[in-house]
């Protein structure tokens, strides 16, 4: 489940990193839940940014639903087998079958928010780029459904959800949002894509692309907001590796450089984390945000 996300980039950043202009202004929220209005970019206006609310109504339905996931699966992996490389179930599934085809969106997101899968958002974690390439786009559906008591117009939206990745599992999750890989964003919204195009971007993604540190479980009220619920509590997942060069000469033989200290202690610090795959733990890497500091760093 990717049921609370982050989308704290200026409206000016957005428009630039999806190419496309925001005639409706929102605001930063750090806590994006079910039922909030949240900006996508859809397939029935791929040129600009829309207001939608998280949590999905079909276009068919009596009543109001918030679904805020669509499995990419559907019934099919049952048992969410991280190896699991068969049909796309979501294709078969009544409620997202129409969307799937024909309705998809880029939700814009800086990062999310996940747990456990028994402690869920009681021992919190936001997972986020490494390379501060931010935002990027979840994968999502929309419908538009009419309220029948009201004759109210909603537009809404629901996140893909693909199989576990080394990153979400380290935190102990047992599903992952899908990320679209940005060459391939304007396809996913393109409703003359061919499905079998369509189907290959509901796989997880490069672990090694992102990292995550444990926040505070005041993140489980979806009405609190605000730059303190993005704060670590802890040490990251994955420890990032900085190499520097400093001028300070030392005896051969008599004393440790402080390049040598620095990485050592570095090591040593993180070494409390989880055990990262060998690829993660070779890959030297200097994130965008420092080790104790946070998103809005």
């Amino acid at each position: 489940m990717c049921g609370r996300y982050v989308t704290v980039s200026s409206i000016q950043t957005v428009e630039q990193r999806f190419n496309v202009k925001a005639p409706t202004p929102w605001a930063s929220n750090a806590n994006v839940s079910h039922g909030d209005r949240a900006p996508v970019v859809a397939s029935d206006k791929p040129g600009e940014v829309q207001l939608m609310q998280f949590g999905f109504t079909p276009g068919w339905a009596k009543k109001q639903y918030y679904m805020i996931n669509a499995r990419a699966e559907g019934d099919r992996n049952a048992v969410n087998d991280p190896s699991y490389t068969g049909a796309m179930g979501i294709l078969d599934k009544p409620m997202f079958r129409k969307a799937i085809r024909s309705q998809r969106c880029l939700v814009v997101a800086d990062a999310f928010i996940e747990g456990p899968e028994r402690e869920k958002l009681s021992k919190p974690y936001v997972i986020y780029p490494r390379d501060g390439q931010r935002p990027f786009a979840l994968a999502g559906i929309w419908d538009e459904w009419c309220d029948p008591s009201s004759g109210e117009l909603l537009r809404s939206f629901a996140v893909l959800t693909t199989v576990s990745n080394p990153l979400t599992q380290a935190i102990g999750h047992h599903r992952a949002p899908v990320i679209l890989d940005p060459d391939r964003e304007r396809e996913w919204l393109n409703p003359e894509t061919p499905l079998g195009d369509i189907t290959s971007m509901l796989r997880t993604w490069n672990a090694k692309r992102f990292n995550a540190y444990p926040i505070s479980p005041a993140i489980r009220d979806p009405r609190r907001n605000g730059s303190g619920l993005l704060e670590p509590v802890g040490l990251r997942i994955w420890p990032e590796f900085t190499h520097e060069i400093h001028s300070t000469l030392e005896v051969f033989g008599m004393k440790e450089s402080q390049s040598r200290s620095r990485r050592a202690a570095e090591a040593s610090d993180t070494s409390r984390g989880a055990t990262p795959p060998s690829d993660l733990a070779a890959e030297p890497h200097r994130s965008t945000w420092g080790r104790q500091g946070s998103l809005f760093d």
